[in-house]
C-alpha cells in the first residue's frame, strides 16, 4: 500500500483532524509543511489578533516541516512567501506515494506540482476555486494564468480532487476528463462536533448569554471583512425587526468599528458580537442558535462553518457566491440560498426559516453526513492500492 502525503502550507485546524482520522483507519498519512505559524501562534491578519488553535494540530499522524528560504517568508505573503527548496530531495528520497498538493498558490507547491510525477508519484491536486467564481476573472492576466494551468501545471497531475460541485465544473472548465476527478468532499470533523452537541445543556448555556427560552438566536461565524459581509446581515437584522430575535456574531476583525458604529446607532440590544472563540468553545454558540447565516461574496470558496453548523442540525441561509452554496443547501428543504449583496432578500430568507417556511426536520445532518472524512476515506483508498 502506497503512503498518502499532503503538502500543506501550514497546519490548519480543518486538516490534521482529517489526516488523524485516515491514519486510524488504515492509510498511512505523512504531512508536509512549509510553515510553523498556526503552531506557534501568530497574528492572524484577517482576524486582526493573535491566532493559536486549541485543537491537536501535530498528533496522530506522520508531520515534516521543511527550512522555508523566502525572503518575506509567511503564508500570508503570496506566492514566494514559502519557498522550501528541501521539498525536491525528499521527493526523490520517498518510495512511490501519492502526493496531495493544497494548490498552486505557493512556489513550493508548484514545485511538488511540477516535478513529483518524474519520481513515479501518483500526483493528487486540490483546490478550492468555485467556478462561479473563476467565470467572474477577465483580463489578461487571467488569461495567462489559464493558459499556464491548463497546459504547464495540469497535464503533469493524474488526479483533480474536487471539493464539491463548483470546484468539479472549475476543473471542468479546463477539459479535465472525468475519470480524473475524484470527490473528495470539503469536510469538518463531523463526530466530534455531534459529540460536543449531544453534551450540551442548551438551557444552560442560553442562561449565560442572557438568552430567554423561546426566542430566535441568528449565529454568523467568520471574520470581520469585507469578503464575509457581515454588515449586511446586520442590516438584514434590521429590517427583520424582530423583538424575539437575537444575533449571534462569532469572529474579530477590520469591520469591528462599522459593525459597533451600526449596532450602537440603532441600538441594538440583543446583537452580541464575541470576538475571536476557539475550536474547543465555538460548540457552544451553534447549539444556541435557531438559523446559520452566510453572506460571504467572492473569495469564499466553501464556508466551512456552514459544514459546523449543519451538525447541529441549524438551518441555512446562504449567498450564491458562496462555493458551498450548491452543494449544502436544499432550497426550501435546510434553508435557501439569496443573490449576494441582496440585503432584502436575505431578510427575506431570514424571515422564511424564523416563520417555519422550511421542511427541514434533520436535513442539515442528513446532508452533510456526506461531506465527511469518511467519504474522502473511501475515495482515496483506491489510490493506494
Amino acid at each position: 500500500m502506497k503512503q498518502i502525503i499532503f503538502v500543506n502550507s501550514h497546519p490548519i485546524q480543518y486538516f490534521a483532524p482529517l489526516y488523524q482520522f485516515l491514519n486510524r483507519n488504515g492509510l498511512k498519512v505523512k504531512a508536509w509543511y512549509s510553515s510553523d505559524e498556526s503552531i506557534k501562534g501568530s497574528t492572524d491578519k484577517q482576524f486582526g489578533v493573535k491566532v493559536k488553535w486549541d485543537i491537536p494540530l501535530l498528533e496522530g499522524y506522520e508531520y515534516h516541516f521543511f527550512k522555508n528560504y523566502s525572503w518575506k517568508p509567511s503564508h500570508y505573503n503570496g506566492f514566494f512567501g514559502l519557498m522550501n527548496l528541501g521539498v525536491v530531495r525528499q521527493l526523490f528520497n520517498e518510495p512511490k506515494s501519492v502526493i496531495v498538493v493544497h494548490g498552486w498558490h505557493y512556489f513550493t507547491h508548484t514545485l511538488v506540482l511540477l516535478l513529483a510525477k518524474l519520481k513515479g508519484h501518483t500526483v493528487c491536486f486540490r483546490c478550492e476555486m468555485p467556478y462561479i467564481q473563476e467565470n467572474k476573472k477577465r483580463g489578461f492576466k487571467n488569461t495567462l494564468r489559464r493558459a499556464a494551468l491548463k497546459y504547464v501545471l495540469f497535464p503533469r497531475i493524474n488526479y483533480f480532487l474536487n471539493i464539491g460541485e463548483q470546484n468539479r465544473l472549475f476543473y471542468k472548465s479546463f477539459d479535465i476528463e472525468d475519470d480524473r476527478i475524484i470527490f473528495c468532499p470539503y469536510s469538518v470533523d463531523n463526530d466530534r462536533f455531534r459529540e460536543e452537541a449531544a453534551k450540551l445543556d442548551l438551557n444552560q448555556i442560553r442562561q449565560i448569554h442572557h438568552i430567554p427560552a423561546g426566542e430566535k438566536v441568528i449565529i454568523y461565524s467568520g471574520k470581520y471583512i469585507s469578503k464575509k459581509k457581515p454588515v449586511d446581515l446586520i442590516n438584514a437584522y434590521i429590517k427583520l425587526n424582530r423583538t424575539d430575535c437575537w444575533l449571534i456574531m462569532i469572529g474579530e476583525g477590520e469591520l469591528r468599528k462599522e459593525m459597533e458604529a451600526l449596532i450602537a446607532e440603532h441600538q441594538l440590544t440583543k446583537v452580541i458580537l464575541t470576538g475571536f472563540v476557539n475550536q474547543s468553545q465555538i460548540a457552544d454558540y451553534y447549539a444556541m442558535g435557531d438559523l446559520f447565516v452566510m453572506c460571504s461574496t467572492v473569495g469564499e470558496t466553501w464556508g466551512l462553518s456552514i459544514n459546523e453548523a449543519m451538525n447541529f442540525n441549524l438551518p441555512v441561509v446562504v449567498s450564491d457566491l458562496t462555493g458551498s452554496a450548491y452543494d449544502l443547501v436544499k432550497e426550501g428543504v435546510n434553508g435557501y440560498v439569496f443573490k449576494t449583496g441582496d440585503v432584502n432578500e436575505l431578510t427575506e430568507k431570514i424571515d422564511a426559516v424564523l416563520s417555519g417556511k422550511l421542511s427541514w426536520q434533520n436535513s442539515s445532518q442528513q446532508i452533510v453526513d456526506r461531506y465527511s472524512y469518511r467519504t474522502i476515506l473511501e475515495q482515496l483508498r483506491p489510490l493506494t492500492q
